[in-house]
């Protein structure tokens, strides 16, 4: 599908928000969430369906979306008159449970919002390689008029960073992210196709990045802290991404999935063909020179026994609703 404001912006720059952030329950932190988003056009987001889709890989803060966040979008978005559905599909454990443990249930209950978990996949025809391959895609994404990937800054031990755009791979439902991986995560390349060809079939796909205290290292669950200090906004994610990983220090020839939606012409990739401005605060305000992200990058497959071992692990974390 079209980037969502692409029609509109053709040739112009589109606005990339970036602002410092230091805490996300500190007093004014509201006040300038919405300031980032009047700055990057979500007044466009007026009355639409919207997937708010964080990043919560797992039951440990440090490797989800801070869920304060997550909340203070979710009550600009209301605001704005939009139908709110929070959404994601755990790498571990359960939905309900990730959202108790790191305190996404909490932020959300006085907007009378809950997290749920991705619904049942369709399946989309896409090419990999050369190869045309059905890939399954949750319901809950198809359901909206619009994604907000709300990703958190981390280093990746096979995609070397994770931003906007890789976030969406959590549309794909349970355990299939884990059978997708068994069938394409050995080749690094194809996997990135994997996911620009997912991307490319969403609902247009908007972006709010959380690099409060980023993960760097390794990653994406078990890296080191880092205090980036930093909340961002752009209606265009593979841009935001883009400038992201420069303020980061890293280039587009390093982080392959960035490559991929170049080689793929997606709309925001690439500096020919839109640029970006600041409305905010500039990149050069951060001065990032010792985030790390892994120097050699792992190929992530699932043999046969951690699929099973992972099916039991989440049959039996679901036991208390089949005992019902």
């Amino acid at each position: 599908m079209a980037a969502f404001f692409e029609l509109e912006q053709g040739g112009q720059s589109i606005p990339v928000a970036l602002a410092h952030c230091h805490a996300s329950r500190e007093p004014g932190f509201q006040a300038s969430m919405e300031s980032l988003l009047q700055a990057s056009d979500f007044a466009a987001l007026a009355g639409k369906t919207v997937l708010v889709k964080p990043n919560l890989l797992k039951a440990e803060a440090l490797a989800c979306t801070d869920p304060w966040l997550v909340a203070s979008l979710c009550r600009c978005l209301l605001d704005l008159g939009c139908k709110v559905t929070v959404a994601d599909s755990p790498g571990f454990g359960t939905l309900a449970g990730v959202a108790a443990k790191i305190g996404l249930e909490q932020a959300l209950a006085p907007l009378g919002l809950r997290p749920v978990p991705m619904g049942s996949a369709l399946w989309k025809d896409v090419e990999i390689q050369g190869a045309r391959v059905k890939i399954p895609i949750s319901r809950t994404a198809f359901d909206c008029e619009t994604i907000v990937s709300v990703p958190k800054v981390k280093a990746h031990s096979q995609m070397r960073l994770t931003l906007a755009v890789k976030n969406c791979y959590g549309c794909v439902p349970g355990l299939h992210k884990a059978f997708l991986h068994a069938r394409f995560g050995k080749h690094r390349a194809c996997f990135a196709e994997l996911i620009v060809a997912l991307y490319q079939l969403l609902p247009p796909v908007v972006a709010v990045v959380d690099g409060i205290v980023a993960m760097h290292v390794t990653g994406p669950g078990s890296g080191q802290p880092y205090p980036l200090g930093l909340v961002a906004a752009c209606s265009n994610a593979p841009l935001l991404d883009e400038e992201l990983l420069c303020l980061l220090g890293c280039t587009v020839e390093e982080i392959p999935l960035a490559l991929a939606l170049r080689r793929a012409g997606v709309y925001g990739s690439g500096k020919s063909c839109v640029q970006a401005s600041y409305p905010l605060a500039q990149p050069t305000e951060w001065r990032v020179e010792d985030f790390q992200v892994p120097e050699i990058l792992l190929t992530t497959s699932f043999a046969p026994h951690r699929l099973l071992r992972s099916l039991w692990r989440r049959l039996w974390a679901q036991r208390p609703f089949f005992c019902k």
